[in-house]
């Protein structure tokens, strides 16, 4: 039996089922951690302005069980003021640093943090991520998805840093 619960939370396009939550959902329930996926449909003609407000309505529902870790992806991080509102640790990955909101809640974390981004992501800023938190794993020339140019493997390598930097500041 799980002692912690995590939420999974995902992108726009790239939902729980994906390499990255793969990985992380089994690098975190071999340390213990029960693992509640989210899925969704995002709304095509989704508001820019309000978006971040159907993310937080979409996550809410399922903080109403004890909680210990968020992870969210992207678009996920939107949900970064329900993290700062309940004291959540959180990790994540491509956070869209570029929104105002996602920064500004993030500065008002209580909790730890994680941020996981690239240098080809033009959602990423390596200078902001480095003022909000201590804990940050930039990946050179990754893209939006933390793939990086070149042969596959070096991927799946990145893929192995997120899982270990992860495990690393849940422990």
């Amino acid at each position: 039996m799980a002692d912690r619960r995590a939420v999974l939370i995902p992108g726009r396009g790239y939902d729980t089922r994906y390499p990255l939550f793969l990985y992380l959902g089994e690098a975190l329930r071999r340390l213990g951690f029960g693992l509640h996926g989210i899925a969704w449909q995002v709304p095509e003609d989704f508001d820019p302005n309000t978006i971040g407000r159907w993310v937080c309505d979409e996550v809410a529902p399922t903080l109403t069980e004890r909680t210990d870790l968020l992870v969210g992806k992207s678009l996920g991080s939107l949900a970064a003021p329900l993290a700062v509102e309940r004291r959540l640790p959180a990790v994540w990955l491509t956070p869209l640093l570029h929104r105002s909101e996602v920064v500004d809640a993030l500065r008002r974390s209580t909790a730890p943090f994680l941020l996981v981004g690239g240098t080809a992501d033009s959602s990423w800023d390596g200078g902001i991520a480095r003022r909000l938190t201590p804990h940050v794993l930039e990946i050179t020339a990754a893209d939006h998805a933390l793939m990086v140019p070149g042969p596959l493997a070096r991927s799946a390598e990145v893929l192995g840093k997120v899982c270990t930097v992860v495990e690393d500041f849940v422990r």
